[in-house]
């Protein structure tokens, strides 16, 4: 039976930047306490949720379980720390929460972002040319290259960056989801997230003003125009709008893509599945996700007493919904720990559930297709050199470093 000490394995930045999610943990977790206390020293504690039926359970009532509270730990004694500069939607309820998602939503279903596509596919080819030059071989790290470049290049021509400013998003990003991680991020005091947030502003202020003053067609102009009940977004609503899209929406892709590329490395029976049929793109970016669970955690405070799975949760108390963990739940899934491209049904919780389901899931789908589609056509041969690293992050987890030896044809 797992201890009440192990909280600090399942939310401690520094154990996932060591050896990446705990699943031995999880395993045990599931197996003996599904729904397990975790008392806490510096964050609040909380109870563990690890099993998929009781995360999708949870995640259905969001009326009994709510985010306003946040979906992060609290730090104990530092409420300067738990502000949000941001009116976020991840952190709203009821209401507000369903208007807040309804602003972008239409612009985000699959029929609307056909006209990404191609602009996804156009970055995807650019950045594999580019691997291509100098006779198609040579040495890179896939998770600091082309994992990072392909979401940021789509998302920054989604949503209006410029390109010249591709890289400070990029940077901007890595301080808020690796603020933990020595090489990415910016620190942890209330001083490093204030200055963030005045980067962000600087950033999007000048694409909202534009985009108010020129409207266009893009998602940049339906969020810095939005309306709810026929009133104008407030700046920290449209602000919120811009940072969670820009930072949660690259910063998850990235690590998804770093962690199947490795994936896909280390199972090339799987790779060649997709290369000799590529119509098996969109089940391998589903596996992906659920193999690397990108986001691994949000947390979720009762509002009222609630049993969970034979466990009493009382008001006020946080659960954590581990979806890394429910993502190899063996109850739910067949050989949990094979990566397999062909897998169905493929039930994984890598975009959420219920309402909080992921508003970006289908563009995110979409732009790691084109890549995968794009690196399946034309690798003749790649390898990991060198021990990939991970980022010091528990809650976007993913890989930092994947240096990779590569053999890649010439595009058309």
């Amino acid at each position: 039976m797992a201890d009440s000490t192990s909280g600090k394995l399942l939310v401690d930045p520094s154990c996932y930047g060591e050896s990446g999610p705990p699943h031995e943990l999880f395993r045990t977790l599931r197996a003996e306490s599904p729904v397990h206390w975790c008392e806490m020293e510096k964050v609040e504690s909380f109870y563990a949720i690890t099993r998929h039926q009781d995360i999708r359970t949870i995640s259905s009532h969001p009326e009994l379980f709510i985010n306003e509270p946040g979906v992060n730990p609290r730090v104990k004694k530092s409420p300067i720390e738990n502000q949000t500069a941001f009116r976020v939607v991840i952190v709203t309820d009821g209401p507000e929460h369903r208007d807040l998602r309804k602003v972008a939503m239409p612009h985000l279903t699959p029929r609307s972002l056909a006209t990404a596509e191609a602009s996804m596919r156009a970055s995807a080819k650019l950045l594999v040319d580019e691997l291509a030059k100098d006779g198609g071989e040579g040495e890179t790290d896939l998770a600091m290259g082309l994992a990072v470049r392909h979401p940021l290049r789509v998302l920054c021509k989604t949503l209006g960056v410029p390109e010249d400013q591709e890289e400070t998003i990029r940077e901007l990003s890595n301080r808020l989801f690796g603020a933990d991680d020595s090489d990415l991020g910016g620190g942890t005091s209330p001083e490093a997230f204030k200055q963030l947030g005045q980067e962000f502003i600087k950033l999007f202020m000048p694409i909202i003003e534009d985009r108010r003053a020129n409207p266009t067609n893009d998602l940049a102009s339906v969020i810095a125009n939005g309306t709810i009940r026929g009133e104008a977004l407030g700046p920290i609503e449209t602000l919120g709008y811009f940072l969670i899209i820009f930072s949660a929406g690259h910063d998850t892709t990235k690590n998804s893509l770093a962690g199947g590329f490795r994936a896909l490395i280390e199972n090339p029976d799987e790779f060649k599945k997709v290369q000799n049929d590529l119509s098996l793109s969109a089940d391998c970016v589903e596996e992906i996700v659920r193999w690397t669970t990108p986001v691994n955690y949000m947390k979720r405070t009762a509002a009222q007493d609630i049993d969970v799975n034979g466990q009493k949760i009382r008001e006020g108390e946080a659960a954590m919904m581990f979806y890394a963990s429910a993502n190899r739940d063996e109850s739910v899934f067949e050989d949990p720990y094979t990566f397999n491209v062909e897998r169905k049904p493929n039930r994984h919780l890598g975009f959420g559930h219920g309402e909080h389901f992921c508003m970006g899931a289908h563009f995110a789908r979409r732009s790691q297709i084109a890549i995968i589609e794009e690196l399946a056509r034309r690798v003749e041969h790649w390898e990991i050199i060198d021990e990939p690293e991970w980022i010091s992050s528990s809650f976007v987890v993913g890989l930092k470093h994947l240096p990779v030896r590569y053999r890649i044809r010439q595009g058309d």
